[in-house]
């Protein structure tokens, strides 16, 4: 079996950054924002994984996957804590309502 090399596994990662981005641009609600984060975070997760496989730099991609998949459950909790108490003084979780929250 032959190995597909670099190019597909970063046209993955490029794939699922830029539906991320998008996500985050044009979603109204925090759900759909943290979904986009979310995506951006997996894409980037690929390219890391990708590089420590097919570059002989010394990278270990694994572990820095690990340290960012560690950190988007940290950023999930805490974002949908916050997600939470908007809702609750707000009654909807749309991220145009939070006007009042500028600093």
């Amino acid at each position: 079996m032959g190995d597909i090399g670099l190019s597909p596994y970063l046209m993955v990662g490029a794939v699922l950054f830029v539906c991320g981005v998008v996500c985050m641009a044009t979603k109204r609600n925090v759900i759909g924002v943290l979904m986009g984060v979310e995506l951006v975070l997996n894409g980037s997760n690929v390219n890391f994984v990708a590089f420590s496989r097919y570059t002989p730099l010394g990278l270990d991609g694994q572990a820095t996957a690990l340290f960012v998949i560690v950190l988007a459950a940290a950023e999930a909790a805490v974002a949908l804590a916050i997600a939470l108490n908007f809702y609750n003084n707000h009654l909807t979780i749309d991220v145009d309502r939070g006007n009042e929250l500028h600093g």
